[in-house]
């Protein structure tokens, strides 16, 4: 019989849990952050803030949870592949919400329903 050792078989990378540690703790402070956004005014920067943050917590999760920082190369393509097919997504929605020369202006309750105004 052939002889084994210990190193045989597929070898993936070990990330240490001290990383692991760190990467939560930096989700948890950019849940946090995020929170705390959400109860200040910053007028039309809310949604770039908030989309921001959300961008940063979501390229750790892919980097180090899903492992795509020790990955190989066809593996960051399909990644890449999905990044771009959102891109071109978010810039069809954009172009559509850009290009309207109209603003909706809420007009109350008793426009929609005229009996409203006696319930409050």
């Amino acid at each position: 019989m052939s002889e084994h050792s210990e190193h045989d078989g597929p070898v993936g990378h070990v990330v240490p849990i001290s990383t692991y540690l760190l990467v939560f703790l930096a989700l948890i402070v950019g849940t946090a952050l995020t929170t705390w956004i959400a109860y200040i005014d910053l007028g039309r920067w809310n949604t770039p803030v908030a989309l921001t943050i959300a961008v940063v917590k979501m390229t750790l999760v892919v980097l180090f949870f899903m492992h795509v920082k020790y990955a190989t190369g066809l593996t960051r393509i399909v990644i890449l592949a999905g990044f771009f097919w959102l891109a071109i997504m978010v810039t069809l929605a954009s172009s559509d919400e850009l290009t309207r020369n109209w603003e909706i202006v809420p007009q109350g309750w008793n426009m929609i329903v005229p009996f409203a105004s006696r319930l409050f």
